[in-house]
């Protein structure tokens, strides 16, 4: 099982709400209206209007161009399909994936990522960045080996773990290795080899629902 990600929502962007359109005034029936009832008064009511509903659009537009900016470059919204990376993501949980993060730095190993799924990239996947390129991985009984060094895998509840054998084999240039936390139910590196640097998309950066669970990574 894979936990695939949902990625949809749209970041909120506030802007300074927007004028209430001031419509033309009318007179109540039953009283007179005023000695001078010329034209001008007419178009000037209507070109306010016309104001105010254009000023509205634009900051519809801004606010829609910022979305789409945070959402495209920095951050975006996420849910968990799965339960390949339980304990530590559930199934349904919602996260914030910093987009940002790396293309100011690389990912480091232990991060919890979201990727595109190598075989399909139109899926995507959140997974555990377990080696990097160069690096050897070995896998005994379940237990991860990187370059001779056994990894502290004391997220994994012992119920998770799997008792497995892969490798030894090398990371190939420009590829990570990477691996749910939920070991005998995640199919991840083990399975479909090698995850491309450009398929990394971000770091999982927050839970924030359900709100019991909020926590940053």
């Amino acid at each position: 099982m894979s936990d695939a990600v949902d990625p949809t929502g749209i970041p909120t962007v506030h802007e300074s709400p927007a004028p209430t359109p001031q419509l033309p005034s009318v007179t109540p029936l039953g009283t007179h209206p005023p000695a001078d009832t010329g034209s001008g008064g007419s178009q000037s009511a209507w070109q306010h209007l016309g104001d105010e509903l254009l000023a509205w659009l634009k900051t519809v537009a801004s606010a829609a161009l910022y979305a789409t900016l945070i959402i495209t470059f920095v951050f975006q919204v996420a849910r968990v399909e799965g339960r390949s990376m339980a304990p530590t993501l559930e199934d349904h949980d919602r996260l914030i994936i910093n987009k940002f993060a790396y293309r100011i730095d690389e990912p480091h190993l232990g991060d919890i990522v979201m990727l595109y799924y190598p075989s399909d990239p139109s899926q995507s996947f959140v997974k555990r960045l377990i080696a990097g390129e160069g690096d050897q991985v070995r896998i005994v009984d379940g237990r991860v080996y990187r370059n001779g060094v056994l990894l502290d895998d004391s997220f994994v509840l012992p119920n998770y773990r799997s008792h497995d054998d892969w490798g030894p084999e090398v990371v190939p240039e420009g590829y990570y290795f990477v691996m749910g936390d939920h070991r005998n139910a995640s199919s991840d590196s083990r399975h479909w080899r090698y995850v491309p640097k450009k398929y990394v998309v971000g770091k999982v950066q927050m839970r924030w629902w359900p709100p019991r669970h909020v926590r940053i990574f």
